[in-house]
């Protein structure tokens, strides 16, 4: 059953994950995520704050009500425990060359079910359900040109070194991916089961 302050993300279901949206009980399971070093050290460098995850959350959800994509929550199908987060959003971010003819697509995993593949199911899960749903032709990430976990996860998922630049004084890579090519094997949305 839908978080009821979830309603606008569709459940998608793959192999092993549940994907649904975050309702305001998450948070506790965010602020582990985003407050643990080792998650966030190639994205913002420093861990959350429960304000700042509060803000995420919030965040999240208007990304649903004004444009119809957003994150999930990653889900063990089995066991029900959290596993991360993915999805789909428009940052707004003050960076050249310009995202806004895209829709950005990230990822984190807990530590403790890294090395499993998640990550991969979840995105490839996202990325056909973008296939389908997003006005926007194509989708690009940021990524710290350290976190070659997330380099290799990107390659193998169809992205495309884009260009090198620099976001808030860091360095980053951007990728992107032409649209209608995502592999939607395995997956279903929950209301189509």
């Amino acid at each position: 059953m839908p978080h009821p302050d979830s309603l606008a993300a569709p459940e998608i279901l793959t192999p092993r994950l549940r994907l649904r949206g975050h309702g305001s009980t998450d948070l506790a399971y965010c602020q582990a995520l985003w407050g643990d070093i080792d998650v966030v050290r190639h994205i913002t460098g420093r861990p959350a704050s429960r304000e700042e995850t509060w803000g995420r959350l919030l965040r999240y959800a208007g990304h649903w009500r004004m444009l119809g994509y957003g994150y999930w929550v990653l889900e063990d199908r089995v066991t029900g425990a959290f596993v991360g987060e993915a999805g789909l959003a428009d940052y707004q971010r003050d960076i050249t060359p310009s995202l806004a003819d895209y829709a950005e697509i990230g990822w984190l995993v807990s530590p403790s079910w890294h090395g499993r593949g998640l990550a991969t199911e979840a995105v490839r899960a996202i990325l056909a359900w973008g296939d389908a749903n997003l006005t926007k032709p194509c989708v690009a990430c940021l990524i710290s040109p350290d976190n070659h976990p997330s380099l290799r996860l990107a390659e193998r998922l169809g992205f495309r070194l884009w260009t090198q630049t620099t976001y808030r004084g860091d360095a980053v890579v951007l990728y992107r991916r032409d649209g209608g090519t995502g592999d939607g094997s395995g997956i279903k949305e929950a209301s189509s089961i």
